[in-house]
C-alpha cells in the first residue's frame, strides 16, 4: 500500500480530531466546521483519567481540559484499501444510504457464551477471553430488526482517523444533523456477531492481528493531560488508534468495519439504567473488545481520549419501527463524570 505523509490530531474545544493528512500539510479543523458544537460556543469539557491500568470501566478522576486548539503529529499511517462483505450496489442504493450497511436478522438479547480459556487471572477487570465455544441457543424470545449502520466510526470514511473526545449528546446531535442517529445497544450488537452470533465479529478466537486489540495502555499523566503546555504531548503519547479499514479481517459479517477494538462507540442503552447512554466494542486497549459487552458506567456528558461513535439509520427498510430519538437538550448541564456502579 501506498504511505500517507503524515498524521495529525487536533484538540478544539476540548474535542480530538484526529485526521490523515493527504501530504506534508497538517490539517486543523475547527468543532464548528465538523459540526459538533453547541450553539456555536466552545465549551470546556470535563474527561475523565483511569485509576487502574487498562480499566477504562473503572473509577474516574476528574481533570478540565482547556478549549485551547492543538495539533499533533503521530506517525505515518497507510492508505486505506477493503475487500471485506459489502451490500450489492442494488440494495445500498435502495436500502441504506451511501457509506452504510444494511443489517436485517434476529437478535436475541440473551445468549449462552462460554468462555473455554481465559487470558487474564479471574480478578481481573474486565477479563478478556482467549477463545469461546460455539454460541448456545437464545434463551429469550428474538426480536426482528431491519436497520442502516456506518459501515466505519465516525467520520465514516475509509483511511480517515475515527473522530474522538465527544460525549454521548454531541455524538447524538452530530448524527442527527446527518439524518441519522445513534444506533442502540441490540442493533449495534446484531451488526457486529451476525446471525451466527459471534463473541468476536471475525470469529470465537481473539485475535489481534484481526482487529486493534490487546495494546498496553500506558499510564496517564493526570497534570500533563490538564496542563495546555503539555497536553499535546500526552495525547500523542497515549492514542494508539489507527485509521478506519486499517485491517481487513476487522470486519462483521454484515460488512462493518472495526466494531470491536480501535476506539470505543457511544450507543443508546436501551435499559436508560444508569443512564442512556453506553459504550460497545472496546478500544486499542486490554479489555473486553467483544460483541456483546457493553461498558454503562459513563454518563451522557462523558467524554474520553479514545471514545468516538458511529451512526445508525432506518434507510429504507419498510415498516421497521424507528428507536425513540435520544434526548438532546442539556442546556446549562456543566459536562461532568459519575463513579462507575460496581459491576459495570
Amino acid at each position: 500500500m501506498k504511505r500517507a505523509k503524515a498524521l495529525s490530531l487536533s484538540l478544539a474545544g476540548g474535542m480530538l480530531l484526529v485526521l490523515l493528512a493527504p501530504s506534508a500539510t497538517t490539517l486543523a479543523l475547527a468543532d464548528n466546521a465538523a459540526g459538533l458544537m453547541h450553539g456555536g460556543k466552545s465549551p470546556s469539557s470535563k474527561f475523565a483519567v483511569p485509576t487502574n491500568r487498562g480499566a477504562i470501566d473503572e473509577t474516574q478522576t476528574v481533570v478540565n481540559v482547556a478549549t485551547t486548539a492543538v495539533s499533533i503529529s503521530v506517525g505515518p499511517a497507510s492508505d486505506i484499501t477493503h475487500t471485506g462483505p459489502t451490500a450489492s450496489p442494488e440494495l445500498a442504493q435502495s436500502v441504506c444510504p451511501e457509506g452504510m450497511v444494511e443489517v436485517e436478522g434476529d437478535y436475541c438479547p440473551s445468549v449462552e457464551q462460554k468462555c473455554l480459556r481465559w487470558l487474564d487471572p479471574e480478578t481481573t477487570t474486565p477479563r478478556r477471553c482467549a477463545e469461546y465455544a460455539e454460541t448456545g441457543t437464545c434463551q429469550t424470545a428474538t426480536a426482528k430488526k431491519h436497520f442502516c449502520i456506518d459501515r466505519f466510526e465516525y467520520p465514516n470514511k475509509a483511511g480517515e482517523i475515527p473522530v474522538v473526545m465527544k460525549t454521548w449528546h454531541e455524538a447524538a446531535s452530530t448524527c442527527k444533523a446527518q439524518g441519522k442517529r445513534l444506533c442502540t445497544g441490540g442493533e449495534w450488537t446484531l451488526a457486529c456477531e451476525g446471525q451466527e452470533r459471534l463473541p468476536y465479529p471475525y470469529g470465537y478466537a481473539r485475535n489481534s492481528d484481526a482487529c486493534n486489540i490487546d495494546k498496553p495502555h500506558p499510564d496517564v499523566d493526570e497534570k500533563a493531560l490538564a496542563n495546555p503546555t503539555t497536553r499535546d504531548a500526552e495525547l500523542q503519547r497515549l492514542w494508539q488508534g489507527e485509521a478506519s479499514g486499517s485491517r481487513e479481517s476487522c470486519v462483521s459479517p454484515f460488512g462493518a468495519f472495526d466494531m470491536t477494538g480501535n476506539v470505543d462507540e457511544w450507543v443508546v442503552n436501551e435499559s436508560a439504567k444508569p443512564y442512556k447512554s453506553g459504550l460497545k466494542g472496546g478500544y486499542w486497549g486490554p479489555v473486553r473488545d467483544r460483541c456483546r459487552s457493553m461498558t454503562t458506567g459513563h454518563n451522557e456528558d462523558f467524554a474520553f481520549y479514545q471514545i468516538g461513535f458511529r451512526c445508525c439509520s432506518d434507510g429504507n427498510v419498510g415498516d421497521t419501527a424507528k428507536p425513540a430519538e435520544p434526548a438532546l437538550s442539556h442546556a446549562g448541564r456543566a459536562p461532568s463524570v459519575n463513579p462507575v456502579p460496581p459491576g459495570s
